[in-house]
C-alpha cells in the first residue's frame, strides 16, 4: 500500500492518518459494537449518520490544531482502518493531554494498539507535549496492558476527568520527570 499524503505517522506495519468520510461504514461498525463502546461512552451507535457526524467533527478538530485529534490506524496490508488512536485534551481538565485507542474486534490481540500508541506518544513529545495521560476503566485490563507496554506509569485511581473512577496512567517527555498531578486513590491492584 502506498503511503497517503495525509499520513502523519508510519510504523513497520501501520499508517496513522485522518479518518475519511468514505470510511463511515467501518467507523460505524466499530462504534455500534457493545464490546468496543463499553470502554468508551458505553452507548453503541445506532445509525450510520452518527458515524458521519463524528468523522466530520474529527476533521474539524484536526483542522483547528493538527497536533491533537483522532486518527485512523490502518495496517499496511489492508485498505481499511483497524480502529482509532487519539491524542487530545482531556475533558474538564486544565490542558492535560490524553492518549487513547480503540480498535475493531477483528484487530484485537495483534499488538496494533501498542504499536500505534508508541508512535503517537513519540509524535506528541516531538510536538511539544510535556506529559501524556491515559485513563482506563478499572477492569479494562487490555488497555492497562497497552499503557504499560508503551512506558506509562500507573499512578492510581482518578475521577478528575470522567464521572466514573478510572485508572490513571502517565508518561513524561523528560528523563526523571515527575507527574504534575496525583491520583485521588492508589490503584487497588498491581496490573
Amino acid at each position: 500500500m502506498a503511503q497517503p499524503d495525509d499520513c502523519i505517522l508510519t510504523t513497520d506495519r501501520l499508517l496513522i492518518r485522518p479518518w475519511r468520510l468514505d470510511e463511515a461504514d467501518r467507523f460505524f461498525d466499530i462504534h455500534r459494537r457493545s464490546e468496543v463502546v463499553r470502554w468508551l461512552s458505553g452507548v453503541p451507535m445506532t445509525d450510520r449518520q452518527e458515524a458521519l457526524e463524528r468523522l466530520e467533527r474529527y476533521e474539524e478538530e484536526l483542522t483547528a490544531d493538527a497536533r491533537f485529534g483522532t486518527w485512523a490506524v490502518v495496517e499496511c496490508t489492508r485498505d481499511f482502518p483497524a480502529g482509532s488512536v487519539l491524542l487530545k485534551p482531556l475533558p474538564n481538565g486544565n490542558g492535560e493531554i490524553e492518549i487513547g485507542w480503540h480498535l475493531h474486534p477483528d484487530s484485537w490481540g495483534r499488538g496494533i494498539a501498542t504499536e500505534a500508541a508508541i508512535a503517537l506518544l513519540a509524535y506528541g513529545v516531538a510536538n511539544g507535549v510535556e506529559e501524556v495521560w491515559a485513563v482506563t476503566h478499572l477492569d479494562n485490563y487490555r488497555s492497562a496492558a497497552v499503557c504499560h507496554k508503551i512506558g506509562m506509569r500507573l499512578l492510581g485511581i482518578t475521577d478528575r476527568w470522567y464521572p466514573d473512577p478510572s485508572l490513571m496512567f502517565w508518561a513524561g517527555s523528560r528523563a526523571g520527570q515527575e507527574p504534575s498531578l496525583d491520583a485521588e486513590e492508589p490503584a487497588p491492584i498491581a496490573l
